[in-house]
């Protein structure tokens, strides 16, 4: 067997080369154990905000009642479209989408419709279970209810109000109203509770009736009011 001896000149550049492939692998050792250094010195202590920001409760006023129904809905009104505001002309305009809750307080007992927008928790239905709402079913559809009520999501003023809520299926609008028409039996139940729980008035004996006046209280009244006519503006 013969082996090939290499002339001096290979061997130096042999040496050569691997000199320039160790200096070139060695910036890259050196930034390896820079960050490993790096990430050991890291500080891990724990620095105390100089603002202190207290805990505040969210209240959402539902915290004093009980659910009794909640499912998820599509609510519409019906009344005028901006560009048709003044002109008489009403049509079904969505409201929003959420959950139709009827809520039960916990000591007055009360009821009350409430639904808010699943997206920006807006109120759009905030009314009293009246015992006087009559739930229609409406036309070409067995999982839509129609009824009138006096409305306070604006938060201002009651504003009577014409909805109609939109259920996923049949079965959904059926429990909706059997929930709806047993807090409507509780209500008038518990008004006609609190109408007998009323003191009678007391009557005035004849003889400290109070003097009578020669006042008409109609005309009273009329100038307390003031003038009711309209005019042509």
């Amino acid at each position: 067997m013969r082996v090939k001896l290499r002339e001096p000149s290979q061997l130096a550049e042999l040496e050569r080369h691997g000199k320039m492939a160790a200096l070139a692998e060695a910036p890259e050792t050196a930034n390896t154990e820079k960050v490993s250094e790096e990430v050991e010195s890291e500080v891990t202590g724990t620095f105390t905000p100089v603002v202190q920001l207290e805990e505040v409760d969210v209240s959402n006023g539902e915290e004093s009642e009980d659910i009794v129904f909640v499912k998820r809905s599509k609510l519409y009104r019906f009344g005028e479209t901006m560009l048709d505001k003044g002109s008489g002309k009403k049509q079904w305009i969505e409201r929003g989408i959420g959950e139709i809750k009827i809520l039960k307080h916990k000591e007055s007992q009360q009821q009350r419709l409430l639904m808010r927008q699943e997206k920006t928790m807006k109120i759009i239905v905030n009314a009293l279970v009246d015992p006087r709402i009559v739930m229609t079913q409406n036309v070409g559809s067995d999982r839509a209810w129609v009824w009138s009520c006096f409305d306070y999501s604006g938060g201002e003023e009651l504003i009577e109000e014409v909805f109609s809520l939109k259920f996923a299926n049949a079965d959904d609008a059926q429990k909706f109203n059997a929930a709806f028409e047993i807090s409507k039996g509780q209500m008038a139940e518990l008004h006609s509770t609190g109408d007998e729980e009323k003191a009678p008035e007391e009557s005035v004996p004849e003889s400290e009736e109070a003097p009578k006046s020669d006042a008409d209280p109609v005309a009273d009244l009329v100038n307390g009011v003031g003038d009711l006519s309209t005019a042509d503006q």
